[in-house]
């Protein structure tokens, strides 16, 4: 039975939930090429780090169901499907069409388009369609790096992350955005991934009152090839920060918008250890997760690109 609906499908990355499921993820990853032994016991122990496991699929539901209980129920059906993991991506679009959905609204849970990022879930949806052998007229969000309510929810943790310093010494601390590194191969194609994932930090810093002095960016979390990734890393550049004299810096990292390794684990373990050998104090305020503001955002963006389509 037709469902007169318009189909929301969210997408996010996907993560293990326990440490057994490690080896079939990074296999979905690496488009089934066996994991190196080294690379699966570096991996294994950030997980064991932060708690076992990924609490992405958590945090993502808990944002899906902020964004669901944003839209008009009479007018919006929402899914939820994962790029690497499950409830996979594919077998989700499957869902849609047994339920009759013949329109849909996609967008995933990451603000910056790239052709190495959002590309691929969007093709994603197309493997489902074929698949199924169904057909559903999607219409994808591709970005939303510099809307107002995401950029209000980041300059929010900026201002929390400094407040945790007196507010003698808040002058001479120093903020630092961050997104997941990509391929710098990407430069050279055109890709926006490097301009949007940077003017979302100037659009934050501006919101949020800082002047050029007092804010910086970096990469993070770049991939196990030996092809050259975007820089600089975070490492170097809390060693070039010490070296310039800074000694206390939030973390903002602007890429992601929910818990996950490369949060709790990257930056709260890992640049924490360097920051601290370094003479540093770092900290880093809450993520986003499924804070009204953000999820409130996105719903509004599903909603207008659902009028843009004419689809009352």
């Amino acid at each position: 039975m037709r469902d007169g609906r318009t189909g929301v499908l969210m997408m996010a990355y996907g993560g293990p939930a326990a440490i057994g499921d490690l080896p079939g993820y990074l296999a979905d990853i690496r488009s089934g090429r066996p994991t190196p032994r080294r690379v699966l016991e570096e991996i294994t122990g950030n997980y064991e780090a932060i708690g076992g496991g990924s609490p992405l699929l958590a945090e993502t539901l808990k944002q899906v169901a902020g964004i669901e209980a944003a839209l008009d129920a009479d007018r919006f059906r929402v899914y939820l499907g994962m790029r690497h993991w499950a409830p996979w991506i594919e077998e989700t679009v499957g869902r849609m069409l047994d339920d009759g959905i013949t329109r849909a609204v996609s967008v995933v849970l990451a603000p910056h388009y790239s052709g190495l990022s959002v590309a691929k879930y969007q093709r994603k949806i197309d493997d489902g369609l074929a698949l199924y052998r169904g057909r559903i007229e999607f219409v994808h969000v591709d970005s939303y790096f510099d809307t107002d309510g995401l950029i209000d929810a980041f300059a929010r943790r900026v201002r929390i992350g400094r407040s945790r310093w007196s507010e003698s010494d808040q002058p001479d601390v120093h903020v630092v955005f961050s997104a997941h590194s990509l391929p710098a191969r990407i430069l050279a194609s055109g890709d926006p991934y490097d301009f949007q994932v940077r003017e979302t930090a100037r659009l934050v810093a501006e919101r949020a009152g800082l002047d050029e002095m007092s804010w910086s960016w970096s990469y993070q979390s770049a991939g196990r090839t030996p092809e050259p990734w975007l820089g600089p890393t975070l490492r170097d550049h809390l060693t070039t920060l010490a070296g310039n004299g800074v000694r206390n810096v939030v973390m903002v990292p602007v890429g992601f918008v929910s818990d996950h390794v490369e949060i709790l684990y990257d930056i709260d373990i890992d640049a924490k250890r360097i920051a601290d050998g370094l003479g540093m104090r770092l900290e880093r305020p809450p993520a986003l997760n499924d804070d009204p503001q953000f999820t409130q955002e996105v719903a509004r963006i599903i909603a207008e690109r659902a009028s843009i389509a004419g689809w009352s």
